[in-house]
């Protein structure tokens, strides 16, 4: 092999991510420029201007997302997320409004790109305001009723509540935590879980945003396992962190609780990405995190992806719950969501034992929107069969 061959696999590999991250960037910022710009035929100045911000918003972004994630500016991070949430909006809703101004034109409509394009910015405008308030308020509480065959009478009303992606980050949601945690003690809850991406950023960084969770009551567990973006940062100190709150992590571990002399086991595992971390030990591993367990008992597993329903699946897990899809978080997200994962939200059967609860998580991640998928505090009560 010459030394041609054996360098040729790492100039080939910063160059594929630079020329994905071009395309991506002229096709994510093009559309909408090409709809609401140049397709539309304003007036030279206007035109002009348009162009001039859309050109500062493509090269400002990569900057801002290197300066911000890469480099840890929380300024930075928040004013490239929002970008971020904006420029995906305008894309998506500049395609629907292509397809609007081919309706209007076939119907004889004066100037069918500038009303398109007008359409797009007023319906972008107010998803987008929209959007806002939705993502930083108090979650609503969702309840779902769950029958478990093997759950015992001495169980029946046990109330689960799940609390998933509060990604902690750049903008500081402190007082928001807060409210969150008054919201779920309002719950009265057996027991509470967590399922993952706490924070963005160190426990350092992100102390005073998760103090409040130390205040959490659960009459007889509070539970915690990490997800991926754990593992971008400081899952050990995560891990520690929560322990140091009074939750019990459940890192491939169980726990087992009791009432009315009937038992339901509680298992977590590591988030899917965790074996990549090079964290010693770290990976999802419901083997481990069951040993021990009696068989005959139900489980209610923590695994932060929908996708980890496969161990729970051959495990005759009774109910896994999960979060990590966010809802999609801005429409039509959602649909790119679903490749990746066996659910996007909500309840789903996956054999005669197992089931899945899939949250659209607590808060948010990056752009500061929440567009057709709402935040939750998922309330679970669980049943024993008639």
């Amino acid at each position: 092999m010459t030394v041609n061959e054996a360098a040729r696999p790492n100039f080939l590999r910063p160059t594929l991510v630079i020329t994905t991250l071009v395309a991506v960037l002229g096709l994510l910022f093009g559309v909408p420029w090409w709809t609401l710009v140049a397709a539309a035929d304003w007036p030279a100045p206007a035109s002009g201007i348009g162009s001039v911000v859309f050109g500062a918003a493509v090269v400002g972004l990569p900057v801002l997302m290197f300066l911000g994630h890469g480099r840890g500016n929380d300024r930075a991070a928040r004013t490239g997320d929002t970008l971020l949430g904006v420029v995906w909006v305008l894309f998506a809703w500049s395609l629907i409004g292509n397809a609007l101004r081919l309706v209007l034109s076939a119907s004889g409509v004066d100037q069918p790109a500038r009303v398109s394009a007008c359409a797009v910015i007023a319906t972008s405008g107010v998803l987008l305001v929209w959007g806002y308030f939705e993502a930083m308020r108090v979650p609503r509480v969702k309840e779902v009723r769950i029958t478990l065959p093997r759950l015992g009478r001495g169980l029946d009303g046990t109330r689960v509540v799940l609390l998933t992606d509060t990604h902690y980050g750049p903008i500081d949601r402190a007082g928001w935590s807060a409210k969150v945690t008054a919201a779920v003690n309002e719950l009265d809850a057996d027991i509470v879980c967590h399922t993952g991406d706490i924070a963005d950023g160190t426990v350092e960084r992100r102390r005073e945003q998760a103090a409040p969770l130390e205040a959490i009551k659960a009459r007889l567990a509070r539970v915690y396992v990490t997800g991926n973006h754990e593992y971008f940062g400081d899952a050990i100190g995560w891990l520690d962190h929560m322990r140091h709150l009074g939750w019990e992590p459940l890192h491939n571990h169980h726990v087992v609780v009791e009432r009315g002399g009937d038992r339901l086991v509680i298992a977590g595992i590591d988030d899917a990405t965790a074996h990549h971390s090079g964290h010693p030990g770290h990976r999802a591993d419901l083997a481990t995190a069951l040993t021990g367990a009696d068989p005959s008992l139900p489980v209610l597993l923590l695994a932060h992806q929908p996708k980890q329903i496969g161990q729970a699946e051959a495990a005759d897990v009774d109910l896994q719950i999960s979060g990590h899809t966010h809802g999609g978080q801005i429409w039509p997200f959602n649909y790119l969501v679903r490749l990746d994962q066996p659910a996007v939200a909500g309840l789903s059967r996956r054999t005669d034992r197992t089931q899945l609860y899939t949250s659209r998580g607590t808060g948010f991640w990056g752009p500061p929107f929440r567009i057709f998928a709402p935040s939750e505090i998922t309330l679970i009560t669980l049943h024993a069969p008639a």
